[in-house]
């Protein structure tokens, strides 16, 4: 491997497992907050309980995630000087952002809330649980401001080769950002309920606490289905812009290699998914799908691979635009596909709670612990989709990700990639470990004080 590939897959892998926590944390705080609401609201003491043992994994959550944060921003220094340098003007907006809410006004909030339970006044303490989630969320949309300029750069131009801002409000409201965001924060709180639902159902199985986590799962069940639905209706219209935005990127991920009106929409393929023309031996395809769903048109024209390197030759020069087809494809089904599961699950689970048979449906308590799996899957899938889609390319049309790394030596980046692994497996081991003592042991017990000075700190 040369260098160039020992920092993309750092930067894969930091990027992968930093944002796998994102998603935890912006839906667990919600679900946590939402707990404390419904305590303040009606006073049942299940409430105050369960906001108690949702809180430790929420906290543990939020270490693990400061971390593998740190991690992030360092690689791109050692790797990515050229990146750096060329988008720094851009991102200097968006990240302060960014680091004001995540460093101090989720930090400071998160403070009040641990240290603050039973010392501050009940509706200022359920305050400041709803300010670190709406923190994480625009901590959330800053980093997807950047990332979004990468996909669609605009509000700049070019001056001693780098990009200089001239336009803030075109670049924090980019066309793509809104679709971005709704995208990833209706998936994160999907995944919280995910979680909530799963660790509910690991408890309803053993038959603990049946009332309060049967409970918290006909809310999670419900809310999840909400969340999911939204999820692919955002997605859904976030690929018909970048069908206009980044046609290349569409079209490898449906393995579409020539122009076609109408065009099919494959749903499994296998064998000739490579950057040449070679059709796969097997496509099985929903005819003038792909058209529909582009533009609502059963006859629309829908360009292809070949068309678009050749057209991609034309305005760059000789060169190499297309994007690994395979890895492409197979991502954009995983995430698709786990979104369909997670609709399914959730849908299923609403039932069950309707009818009053959530709690001791057996097979449905294992399959919601199975999914707790399939929302890291399917982000993994998207996030591959996104960022690996854009290549050659690491600020579409203008930067180009050879010319964006550092130049340093092979056993430099591995060093360095060796490191950052040992530190993850460290963190990652540690917080499995915290998790697992802290919520094996069930609900904390019931307070007998008065719900106006009920003691919300975390110890048991």
């Amino acid at each position: 491997m040369t260098s160039l590939d020992l920092a993309r897959w750092q930067f894969g892998l930091t990027t992968l497992l930093h944002f796998a926590i994102v998603g935890v944390s912006i839906g667990l705080v919600f679900f946590v907050a939402l707990m404390q609401t419904r305590y303040h609201r009606t006073g049942d003491e299940r409430w105050l309980r369960l906001t108690k043992y949702y809180g430790r994994a929420m906290i543990v959550v939020f270490a693990v995630g400061v971390v593998t944060g740190l991690l992030q921003t360092f690689q791109f220094g050692l790797n990515w000087a050229g990146f750096s340098r060329y988008v720094g003007d851009i991102f200097g907006a968006p990240l302060a952002l960014e680091g004001l809410a995540a460093f101090f006004v989720e930090s400071v909030f998160l403070g009040l809330w641990i240290f603050g339970a039973g010392k501050l006044r009940p509706r200022i303490h359920l305050a400041c649980i709803w300010i670190v989630s709406a923190a994480t969320m625009i901590s959330a949309y800053s980093i997807l401001v950047a990332n979004s300029w990468m996909q669609h750069p605009v509000g700049y131009e070019i001056v001693d080769g780098r990009a200089q801002l001239t336009d803030v409000v075109a670049v924090m409201f980019n066309a793509t950002i809104g679709l971005t965001v709704a995208h990833v924060l209706f998936t994160s709180l999907m995944t919280g309920a995910v979680i909530v639902l799963g660790i509910a159902c690991v408890q309803l199985k053993r038959g603990v606490e049946v009332s309060a986590f049967g409970a918290v799962a006909r809310m999670a069940t419900v809310i999840g289905l909400v969340a999911a639905l939204a999820a692919a209706g955002a997605g859904h219209f976030q690929g018909v812009l970048a069908l206009e935005q980044q046609p290349m990127k569409m079209a490898a991920a449906e393995a579409h290699y020539e122009t076609e009106a109408p065009a099919g929409l494959s749903l499994f393929a296998l064998g000739g998914l490579s950057t040449e023309s070679v059709p796969p031996f097997l496509n099985v395809k929903v005819p003038a799908a792909l058209s529909f769903l582009n533009n609502f048109s059963l006859s629309s024209e829908v360009r292809g691979i070949e068309q678009l390197q050749r057209e991609a030759e034309a305005r760059y020069g000789p060169g190499d635009y297309t994007p690994f087809v395979a890895l492409m494809y197979w991502s954009f089904r995983v995430m698709v596909g786990g979104g369909v599961l997670l609709i399914a699950l959730f849908a299923v689970g609403c039932r069950l709670a309707a009818t009053g048979r959530l709690e001791r449906s057996r097979w449905f308590l294992r399959a919601a612990m199975c999914a707790m799996a399939i929302p890291f899957a399917a982000q993994a899938g998207g996030w591959l989709l996104r960022e690996g889609g854009r290549q050659p390319w690491v600020v579409d049309g203008l930067l180009r990700t050879d010319v964006a790394s550092s130049d340093v030596s092979v056993w430099a980046v591995a060093g360095s990639l060796g490191a950052f692994l040992a530190v993850y497996a460290v963190v990652f081991w540690t917080a499995a470990r915290v998790l697992r003592s802290e919520l094996s042991h069930g609900l904390p017990a019931a307070r007998p004080a008065p719900r106006a000075t009920a003691d919300l700190a975390l110890g048991y």
